[in-house]
């Protein structure tokens, strides 16, 4: 729409030039033809290459029917108009093909630049964010904002939730988020809705929905790179504070974990003693088999402890810095035997 009216409006430059020089200011075709030309050029600078054409077009016309001899026809009695009619023709074309090539540099350059502020601007409010429990939330709000979008989502597949910010609302996007993150495309909406996959190191983590046709394709896969960057960033960060917290919490458990097996050990002790005794003592074959079947159950399950307890101390972040082997026997299968670091706990 805008394009058709500043297309008119050169046509109506054109217009105002051959009237005031056909009608108030006779001069000579050669002025007639530079006061185009500059129009023309004007044109183009100002505007673009469709209106310059156009009026270019609509210049040589009116120079050819009101300043070219016989006056009032579209035709040239004189060789030597031809030359200059042909002249003005590729100068007018050429001089508005140049200056709107150059209009059109001078557009996409500001573009570029106004894509590289905002993209700054994105990374900075980011690295920013105190992060929380919705960093996909957080993520989908600074994109709204500083692109200016009318409407956002997010689907992370780590927490399994869509998160959106902007003024409108994407009701029916769902569906589309898991499937671009499961497969790792990209949809463009008739409706003007951009779906494409975040990835890192290839593999789909995540998927971003704009309302919004404008951006290019350039500046939407660097939106999910930092989207993306920044989702890791966070599950990072949540997994080293786990750590920290289980590394501070290392300690009493690896103690309540000592009584728990000094507890279980004492009344194996004992049994064990009992049964080594009776053994030197019963001289019943049969019972003598029976205590025998004791005592190696009795060993049996002290191992079992002893390996149960060790993978606890695991859990409980009891082995940093520690080593952990396995050996296989038949009585009690996989043996786990743990190597702490000095001052660690003991068994």
């Amino acid at each position: 729409m805008f394009v058709l009216g500043r297309i008119v409006a050169s046509i109506g430059v054109v217009a105002l030039l051959t009237l005031v020089y056909f009608r108030f200011l006779p001069v000579n075709p050669t002025t007639v033809a530079l006061s185009y030309l500059i129009a023309i050029l004007l044109i183009a600078t100002g505007w673009g290459i469709v209106e310059a054409t156009t009026g270019s077009i609509a210049a040589v016309l009116c120079f050819n029917f009101f300043f070219l001899p016989p006056v009032g026809t579209f035709t040239i009695a004189d060789p030597q108009n031809w030359v200059a009619f042909i002249a003005f023709l590729a100068t007018s074309i050429v001089a508005s093909q140049l200056s709107g090539r150059a209009r059109q540099r001078e557009i996409e350059a500001a573009a570029r630049q106004r894509d590289l502020e905002r993209l700054y601007a994105f990374s900075r409010a980011m690295l920013l964010s105190p992060g929380g429990a919705s960093v996909a939330g957080g993520i989908a709000r600074h994109i709204a904002d500083v692109f200016e979008l009318p409407a956002v989502a997010i689907y992370d597949r780590h927490a399994d939730a869509v998160s959106r910010a902007g003024p409108k609302d994407l009701p029916t996007i769902e569906g589309k988020l898991r499937n671009v993150a499961r497969q790792a495309i990209s949809i463009h909406d008739p409706s003007g809705t951009v779906v494409t996959a975040i990835q890192l190191g290839g593999a789909p983590i995540a998927s971003l929905a704009i309302l919004d046709t404008t951006l290019s394709d350039t500046v939407l896969q660097s939106i999910a790179n930092l989207a993306a960057i920044e989702l890791e960033r966070a599950r990072a960060q949540e997994a080293t504070e786990r750590a920290e917290v289980a590394r501070q919490s290392g300690e009493p458990r690896a103690t309540v974990l000592d009584a728990l097996a000094h507890e279980f050990k004492t009344p194996l002790t004992s049994m064990k003693a009992a049964t080594g005794d009776l053994l030197t003592s019963v001289a019943d074959a049969r019972d003598h088999e029976l205590l025998v079947i004791v005592d190696e159950e009795l060993d049996r399950l002290q191992r079992l402890i002893t390996d149960a307890v060790h993978m606890l101390r695991i859990d409980a972040g009891a082995a940093h810095g520690g080593t952990l082997t396995a050996s296989s026997s038949p009585d009690t299968g996989t043996t786990f035997t743990l190597s702490l670091p000095r001052g660690g706990p003991r068994s």
